[in-house]
């Protein structure tokens, strides 16, 4: 199966690419976002908050256009042809 993944913002900086294709079998969210920044460094300094090795604290994470909340989370298992849209949350104050 194939999962589209998108980077908007800073995370298309960070990964080079505005989008990637990866190619899987069955899946979960969490299992698909290790598996890109497992060879991306400075995406997953981007992407991963170190204290909590949780990509939620820095993301809005959306599938096929739903935020993960409304899901399973992280646990949301992915299938063929969805697409996983990846945010950056800006904090500030």
């Amino acid at each position: 199966m194939v999962i589209t993944v998108r980077f908007i913002g800073a995370f298309r900086s960070a990964s080079s690419k505005n989008k990637l294709s990866v190619k899987t079998e069955d899946v979960s969210l969490k299992e698909i976002i290790n598996k890109i920044v497992e060879n991306r460094p400075k995406l997953k300094r981007a992407l991963i908050d170190p204290e909590l090795n949780d990509p939620r604290p820095n993301t809005l994470i959306l599938v096929n256009g739903k935020e993960i909340n409304v899901l399973d989370g992280l646990e949301t298992r992915l299938k063929d042809g969805d697409e996983v849209v990846l945010v950056p949350v800006v904090h500030g104050g």
